[in-house]
């Protein structure tokens, strides 16, 4: 779950494009000159930059420029529109730049001294794409509706101020709607109409001035030519020169144009695009060194946050952002009908949702390592890159078919501890779920490291098929195993310890979510059940304590009398007149036979405590064995009359079919139910004997968590018959006897004289006879009664 969340962080963080952009190996590009130039300037400007490009940079071959439209419009351009082909040489022959993008840069600069002019780069192919698919020759196209032309023509150049901030967004170009000069002729209608001339005089003399009128015919030998008449180009561009244009009055008089009519240059619409009916202006951002997605995202915040749109205009995002926009909503409705057809087949291989869903779990985690690969390699979420994940999720899931058809075949061979076969599973199939894997990421290796043409397209859908193969093989190994312990124990008994327990199962059981909770217990044996027993089972854990005491008591055998000390000062010294001071120390020991004795009453009566514990331990492994054993028999029961009762029904739903239709009587109709609900009965009494046997092997064992029981085939108990003198209870006794005598023999010990040391100084205010002297005392027991005894203390002193 940890990987799968840090997968998802970074696939939000990635950015998105709709197909990598295929290096072609050559340039376009595409000059952005003043409305209304003109052919002649325009092929001036176009072989300046020829020029420039062959003279500063090795790396272009040749250059061609093509300008206007060709003689079939079907790609309609103006003259001051143009595309500058470019054709490269390989790479290694390259030396201003090491990548396509810095090489398009360090073109921009070198072309950055022809003043007014922009230009745009992409590639042949490239371009030609985008127009067909969305009428814009850039990545993106920000389309602006609107009526008025001049309104979208300023909104154009504050998104142009806009998007120049952001990184990643290169060549961005406004397309011209306004500036187109234009020769404006207004009639004065009053005028014409005083003068008796018709709208149409004046029309048919201005097409004669500029566009010329066939007068006649030129005959060149066999060939015939047109005469055209028509004003000189000189005169065409002077206004003084057009007003001068005398027109023919119907009285045979004449009037100059600029009698009728006012003329003047004036700047006009240059373009009027349409979508839907609906007047639109683009600005057009090609996308460098960044993914599309991230540019968008961070053009359209500027956007929102500083530009505020008057009512009746709108924006939209348009080229290579709507192709991906719409393959996204085309992949959100492929994936999940991808993901669900997995399912269904799955489904009907196993016939089993759990089955299915255990082995579904391997598609998020095989989507975490082609995220990953993904993020490690620095690529963008692409349209291909999506095709490889659907690509990933079907071959994901083989590693799981792999372990969990070898986990059921095990299963039906024979009945074991759940943890040991899926041990036993997982190495079998070790190998061959390694080689699934391999050998579809190897297949996808070329794919992942290409350079050659489409490679770009190639290498998303391989990294994350490489990826992907690597976490769901590894994470498979670990998870699917985990799922398949935790859901395959749906028939498992359980036992229930404890109250805390219990009352929170009955909270759950409540919420109806007791199943995932139970699902989560491992299931148990014998042995994991006595090693339960003896961590948890109270009177073991007595008889422990009590048998680490008594080891403890054998250390107070040697228990002696507290050491006295002590001081004497006497005024009564009739021979000195003088103080007698004594000090000194004085020990009282027991006779010394009785610390032999305690001793060994101390010695058995531990070895007494540790007989006792290992009897404790023989009766509860025996208890448990006993009860585990018979459990096993009743849950054998169990199944046996499951499987009886189910024939039975069968056979009473026939004899009641077979005596509805007369083939058979009444008696064999009863007889079959009433062995049916013989049956019925022995299968509830087994399963009430194995929930009894459950409760009772929960009171020996006492765990604190939940413990399922495993159901192994029984097994016939083997009984040792040890040598008597070997088994705890023999030694038990003979130990307690020995420890009562050695009891009994210390307190006949203690009746023994008692003996005492004393040792004293002192001084009697002589200085040339200081007092030095031993005490020797023994404590005689001289009077009895009852229980008590009296002692005579004799003390000898030598002074």
């Amino acid at each position: 779950l940890g990987f799968l969340l840090l997968a998802g962080f970074l696939f939000s963080r990635m950015g998105a494009e709709f197909v990598p952009t295929l290096d072609e190996g050559d340039f376009v590009i595409q000059p952005v000159l003043k409305t209304g130039t003109s052919l002649s300037k325009t092929i001036e400007t176009t072989t300046r930059i020829e020029n420039i490009l062959l003279e500063q940079f090795p790396e272009v071959d040749q250059v061609v420029t093509r300008i206007g439209a060709a003689e079939v419009p079907t790609d309609p351009m103006s003259m001051e529109e143009s595309d500058v082909i470019i054709t490269l040489k390989p790479p290694s022959h390259w030396v201003s730049a090491t990548s396509k993008d810095g090489l398009a840069n360090r073109f921009k600069e070198a072309l950055a001294v022809i003043p007014g002019m922009e230009v745009e780069f992409t590639q042949p192919i490239e371009m030609r794409f985008n127009e067909l698919i969305t009428g814009v020759r850039a990545d993106i196209a920000i389309k602006v509706f609107g009526e008025d032309l001049s309104m979208l023509a300023r909104l154009g150049e504050q998104i142009r101020a806009l998007a120049e901030k952001v990184p990643g967004a290169a060549d961005i170009t406004v397309e011209k709607i306004e500036g187109l000069p234009q020769l404006n002729v207004a009639y004065n209608r009053s005028k014409i109409a005083r003068y008796g001339l018709q709208i149409q005089d004046i029309n048919d003399m201005l097409a004669l001035a500029y566009a010329g009128r066939t007068v006649g015919n030129v005959f060149e030998g066999e060939r015939m030519f047109d005469l055209v008449v028509r004003l000189d180009p000189s005169q065409r561009n002077d206004l003084n020169e057009i007003g001068q244009l005398y027109i023919d009055l119907p009285d045979g008089g004449k009037v100059p144009l600029s009698e009728v009519a006012q003329i003047s240059y004036q700047e006009g619409a240059a373009k009027i695009s349409r979508d839907n009916a609906h007047r639109r202006m683009v600005v057009g951002i090609n996308v460098r060194d960044r993914d599309l997605q991230s540019v968008v995202d961070d053009v359209s915040a500027l956007i929102d946050a500083n530009i505020t749109l008057p009512a009746g205009y709108s924006i939209t995002y348009g080229g290579q952002f709507e192709n991906l926009q719409s393959a996204k909503a085309r992949l959100a409705i492929a994936v999940p009908i991808a993901l669900a057809l997995i399912f269904l087949m799955l489904y009907f291989a196993f016939n089993s949702v759990k089955e299915a869903l255990i082995i579904f779990s391997a598609i998020p985690l095989s989507a975490v390592g082609g995220v990953l690969l993904l993020w490690l390699r620095d690529m963008p979420f692409s349209i291909s890159a999506g095709v490889g994940f659907i690509a990933l999720f079907g071959i994901a899931v083989l590693n799981g078919i792999v372990l969990i058809e070898h986990f059921k075949e095990l299963r039906k061979e024979k009945e074991e501890d759940i943890e040991l076969l899926i041990r036993q599973g997982a190495a079998d199939r070790l190998r061959a779920v390694l080689l699934t894997a391999s050998a579809a990421a190897l297949g996808f290796l070329p794919m992942a490291v290409s350079t050659n043409a489409g490679a770009e397209v190639q290498r998303p859908l391989a990294t994350v098929v490489i990826g992907g193969l690597v976490s769901a093989t590894l994470l498979t190994l670990i998870v699917l195993p985990v799922l398949y312990s935790i859901f395959s124990r749906d028939h498992t008994p359980r036992i229930w310890i404890g109250k805390k327990i219990k009352k929170a199962m009955a909270v759950v059981a409540f919420l109806g979510i007791v199943a995932p909770l139970e699902a989560q217990q491992p299931s148990v044996g014998l042995d994991s059940l006595i090693s339960l027993a003896e961590a948890n089972n109270a009177g073991l854990l007595a008889s422990r304590t009590r048998w680490e005491s008594a080891e403890a008591g054998k250390g107070t055998a040697l228990d002696f009398e507290k050491t006295e000390l002590f001081y004497g000062y006497d005024k009564n010294n009739i021979a000195n007149n003088r103080p007698l001071e004594v000090f000194g120390v004085r020990q009282g020991f027991e006779f010394p036979t009785v610390y032999g004795k305690r001793y060994k009453a101390g010695y058995y009566l531990a070895e007494t405590a540790r007989n006792q514990y290992e009897a404790d331990h023989r009766q509860l492994v025996r208890d448990i064995s006993q009860l585990y054993n018979r459990f096993l028999i009743a849950r054998q029961k169990v199944r046996i009359y499951g499987h009886l009762d189910s024939l039975y029904m069968a056979f009473a739903q026939a004899a009641d079919r077979r005596y509805e239709l007369g083939a058979t009587n009444y008696l064999e109709k009863v007889t079959a139910r009433a062995r049916q609900r013989q049956t019925r009965l022995k299968l509830e009494a087994a399963r009430t004997n194995s929930e009894t046997l459950e409760r009772e092997i929960a009171g020996l064992v006492q765990a604190e968590t939940p413990i399922y029981l495993a159901e192994p085939e029984p097994v016939r108990l083997m009984v040792s018959t040890p040598e008597l003198v070997d088994l705890p209870e023999i030694q038990l006794l003979g130990n307690r006897l020995l420890a009562q005598k050695f009891t009994r023999q210390t307190e006949q010990h203690r009746l023994l004289p008692d003996l005492s040391l004393e040792y004293f100084q002192g001084n009697n205010g002589a200085i040339d006879s200081p007092l030095e002297g031993y005490s020797l005392g023994v404590k005689i027991p001289l009077l009895f009664n009852g229980q008590a005894v009296y002692f005579f203390h004799i003390n000898i002193s030598f002074n």
